[in-house]
């Protein structure tokens, strides 16, 4: 008796140390939230909703807007996923299905070495190996062959959207090949070994049986990777640009919300200046939430399925 008395107490306990745990992540996000909301109230009594939408960006009048900096962001991420995801899908498939079993280990642990690097050094390797190949071959031959579209006119410097597009992509590409191989990896192996008995090509095993086995696990690799691109600051800083332009050109340079908190927040000298920088970040924290929130919806009404 006195045993399962123990029993009890001690689940009571353990229940409410995760239970603070849980409650302690969310008074760190309420606290962040809080935080940025605070410090950003002189730039949203002054701007108002227009800071949203105003492409302006001049330190010397006060004048703020964040409109350039959330397109650059936008527009940086979704190259970035067009780029990864079939390219990481397709690592992922090769190791876990394709690859001979000497070559599993030794690439699996190569993918997560990457994830590893830090992204500063990224950025530093881009900056002097990756925009010299941009500006010297890849955009040259881009504009050759498809300028007649607005994305890819302009002078070949390098730098700019395209090349952040690319960094981002090789960045995330890690996270969404290490987590989807782990996903195929769980498909029940009496599956596929049904599917080929059955006659089916691997083509045919990988189309009917894994994708769909894994289809929310994949999902939930690629929003991941989306959340990863969105907040990163000192690789994308390297080469994106760091103007206040819009342009059609992918070649054209740019910038996001990380790199531009990253070059001016020690630049700050006003108070608006400073809660407009502050502004950005509050910008950016709830375009992630606002992102992951509906990840996770699209997630949760999905069919059920495997690779849970």
């Amino acid at each position: 008796m006195k045993t399962a008395h123990n029993k009890k107490w001690g689940d009571v306990i353990f229940r409410g140390i995760t239970l603070a745990f849980a409650l302690g992540i969310l008074a760190l996000f309420a606290a962040i939230v809080g935080n940025l909301w605070h410090e950003s109230l002189p730039s949203i009594h002054k701007f108002g909703f227009s800071f949203l939408t105003s492409d302006a960006w001049n330190p010397v009048k006060d004048d703020f807007g964040a409109y350039i900096a959330i397109v650059g962001t936008l527009v940086s991420t979704l190259l970035a996923m067009l780029i990864a995801v079939p390219i990481s899908i397709g690592v992922a498939l090769f190791l876990a299905e394709l690859a001979p079993e000497w070559m599993k280990a030794p690439f699996g642990t190569a993918i997560e070495l990457l994830a590893a690097i830090p992204s500063i050094v990224y950025g530093m390797w881009r900056l002097f190996v990756l925009a010299p190949l941009m500006s010297d071959h890849v955009q040259p031959w881009l504009a050759e062959h498809f300028g007649f579209l607005p994305f890819f006119t302009g002078p070949a410097m390098g730098i700019g959207m395209l090349t952040a597009g690319l960094v981002l992509a090789l960045m995330i590409l890690p996270f969404i090949a290490s987590v989807t191989r782990d996903v195929f990896l769980m498909v029940p192996q009496n599956l596929k070994e049904a599917a080929y008995g059955m006659g089916c090509t691997t083509w045919e095993v990988v189309r009917d049986i894994m994708i769909p086995y894994g289809k929310k696990g994949i999902a939930g690799a690629v929003f991941l990777g989306m959340g990863r691109a969105l907040g990163e600051t000192m690789a994308i800083t390297f080469v994106i640009g760091n103007a206040y332009h819009l342009s059609w050109s992918l070649f054209a340079p740019g910038t996001s919300i990380a790199s531009a908190l990253a070059n001016e927040f020690t630049e700050a000298d006003s108070d608006i200046y400073l809660s407009s920088l502050v502004e950005l970040g509050l910008v950016l924290f709830l375009i992630t939430f606002i992102v992951l929130g509906i990840a996770q919806l699209w997630l949760k009404r999905g069919n059920q399925g495997g690779g849970r």
